[in-house]
């Protein structure tokens, strides 16, 4: 693309796919300081559920009900790589590897994802009930985020939260869709919140970590008020009722995987571990 057709594209961040959507900033590279091993985990908690997340999202490319949902998912998965490349960057100052290196060459038990963003994209519904649940939970965080005394993770939450923004308001607009369409759309609505409630509560839960990064990471639990809050009132508009149910693991954040990942992983790593070093 050349620079005079970037000049001229339309300011829309969710409308204009190109590769360079996803270049990091330049004030997340250029005079960033080396985040601590503490830091560079939290770091890592977060860009991989953004990383994984992305990786889920792609493969709607193409099977969406409709062309324009193809491009909506896209583009979410797009900025979700985008925030995962900023943040792992920054993880890897703690131990000079780069984005690419924790992207493609770490194993499993390294990862350090939630069990939701794991969990299989299963049909339409499935899909838009877990993104509903981690945009609210990612615009909570990302709010809060902002005001962390580390400035890098703090840039980052600052651009973060205005896309994510979009995200919950596109998956907000097909629950209300789905749960008020036919009787099939609300049955697969009402089964995808069911199967997926369960991790819910792993993402609210508080870690030791949390406590050695008091005023730069975000407490967990704090956010579920807000959570249930912002939740609340389209769950009601849509006439469905919060699930109840048992309450999974977890384990994400300390290498403890659902099965899904492994699978997962093998299909995103495998060309660069087929040809290592390849640039193309």
């Amino acid at each position: 693309m050349s620079e005079q057709i970037k000049a001229d594209a339309p300011a829309d961040d969710h409308g204009h796919v190109a590769v360079d959507v996803t270049t990091l900033d330049a004030e997340l590279i250029e005079g960033a300081s080396h985040a601590t091993p503490d830091i560079a985990e939290y770091a890592l908690w977060l860009g991989d559920d953004s990383l994984v997340l992305a990786q889920q999202l792609g493969a709607w490319i193409s099977r969406a009900p409709e062309l324009e949902e193809d491009v909506a998912l896209g583009n979410v998965a797009l900025d979700l790589i985008g925030h995962a490349r900023s943040l792992l960057h920054y993880a890897g100052t703690a131990s000079n590897r780069t984005e690419d290196d924790l992207a493609y060459w770490r194993t499993e038990p390294d990862f350090r994802s939630l069990h939701i963003v794991e969990q299989p994209n299963g049909d339409f519904a499935h899909t838009i009930a877990r993104q509903f649940i981690v945009s609210h939970y990612l615009f909570e965080l990302y709010s809060r985020l902002r005001a962390s005394a580390d400035e890098t993770l703090a840039a980052i939450a600052a651009k973060a939260v205005k896309e994510v923004d979009y995200h919950r308001d596109h998956s907000t607009q097909w629950v209300l869709r789905l749960a008020q369409g036919t009787d099939e759309s609300r049955r697969r609505m009402i089964t995808a919140l069911s199967d997926l409630w369960p991790y819910v509560e792993e993402i609210f839960r508080d870690d030791p970590l949390i406590d050695r990064l008091e005023g730069i990471a975000v407490r967990p639990s704090s956010l579920l008020a807000a959570f249930d809050a912002a939740i609340a009132p389209v769950l009601a508009e849509a006439e469905l009722e919060v699930p109840r149910g048992f309450i999974a693991s977890g384990g994400g954040r300390t290498g403890k995987h659902s099965e899904h990942l492994a699978f997962l992983l093998a299909e995103m790593q495998v060309l660069t571990r087929a040809h290592p070093g390849a640039s193309w």
